[in-house]
């Protein structure tokens, strides 16, 4: 073989190499999305993550893919679920509430983003610190149950008559459990409020519940955000309504659906910290390598039809507040 017949082959080897690394399709990312919802419940947030993330490029079925779980309020198939989704081999778990913990019990590599939910990462051992996450999880945390106080004194504000509170939240949820312990008592007794904690263990409990209220007759009910109580929102809004008991939510969906106001944080502005996080993590970045972050925005949401509906007059100066009211 002449030197010019080698140098012809060895260009052809590295031609034909070049076009065969080309040929290769690029593997698309793939999210696993967990959620402690059904289809329809999860559909609101679900589109508004996608929207966030095609504002960063990423385009479900294009250059990403999400395969979705939903656990449809069964706690039991939480696990189920997680494990699933890693012998799928995603390369990020996206997950909510009660569903990180679950996440993190089935793997210690794939990243795994929280979309908050108000549980404390910290207090739960999914992260060492907010600061330095120091593991495989990282993302947001609402950290709802330190809003006790202030949706407790708002909802005073708006009831002027307001004495006793029914506090309705689920023994499974701990963040539920450590609002009504020891959140909401301090904040009850700065505003001179008797609260009266009514608990739910699965969905069959709502209707013992309500109707004990319906024979104690508070002033008003207190709703604490969780997985159940979130799956059970239109019972919860339609028995208030029916009852004509103003009610406090944690999240403007339920306002959305009938509930009369809600103090939160700013949802919209979470799925785009959501989006944010998978980007970073898609582009190279580690979990432990990203700080979790706290609500910056929060809203205050009055549905003042609602309040028509169950002969409440809300005062001028709540109504300023609001970020949003529902006519």
């Amino acid at each position: 073989m002449n030197r010019r017949t080698a140098i012809r082959r060895l260009a052809t080897f590295f031609l034909t190499t070049a076009s065969l690394a080309q040929a290769q399709p690029k593997k698309v990312p793939l999210i696993g999305y967990l959620s402690p919802f059904d289809p329809a419940r999860e559909s609101a947030r679900a589109e508004a993550i996608r929207l966030a993330l095609r504002e960063r490029g990423y385009i479900d079925g294009q250059n990403i893919a999400i395969e979705y779980r939903y656990a449809e309020g069964k706690r039991d198939r939480f696990p189920e679920l997680a494990a699933e989704l890693v012998r799928l081999k995603v390369d990020i778990i996206l997950a909510a509430g009660n569903l990180v913990q679950a996440a993190k019990n089935a793997t210690k590599t794939i990243p795994i983003v929280m979309m908050g939910e108000g549980i404390d990462p910290v207090e739960a051992g999914l992260v060492e610190s907010l600061a330095r996450p120091g593991g495989n999880v990282t993302g947001l945390t609402n950290l709802a149950r330190e809003l006790g106080g202030k949706r407790l004194e708002l909802l005073k504000e708006a009831v002027s008559k307001l004495a006793r509170v029914a506090v309705l939240y689920e023994t499974a949820s701990s963040g539920g459990v450590l609002e009504v312990k020891e959140v909401l008592p301090v904040a009850a007794r700065a505003l001179r409020l008797t609260i009266q904690p009514w608990e739910v263990r699965d969905a069959d409990g709502f209707e013992k519940v309500f109707a004990a209220l319906n024979k104690q007759r508070p002033d008003g009910l207190y709703v604490a955000p969780g997985p159940l109580t979130r799956a059970n929102e239109k019972r919860i809004v339609g028995f208030a309504l029916k009852s004509r008991l103003p009610a406090m939510y944690g999240i403007r969906e339920s306002v959305e659906a009938g509930g009369l106001m809600s103090y939160g944080a700013d949802l919209a502005e979470s799925y785009r910290r959501v989006a944010y996080y998978l980007d970073r993590i898609l582009k190279g970045a580690k979990p432990a390598d990203l700080p979790v972050e706290q609500p910056m925005k929060f809203e205050f949401v009055i549905n003042l039809k609602t309040a028509k509906q169950i002969g409440l007059t809300i005062p001028q100066w709540t109504l300023m507040k609001a970020d949003k009211v529902i006519q």
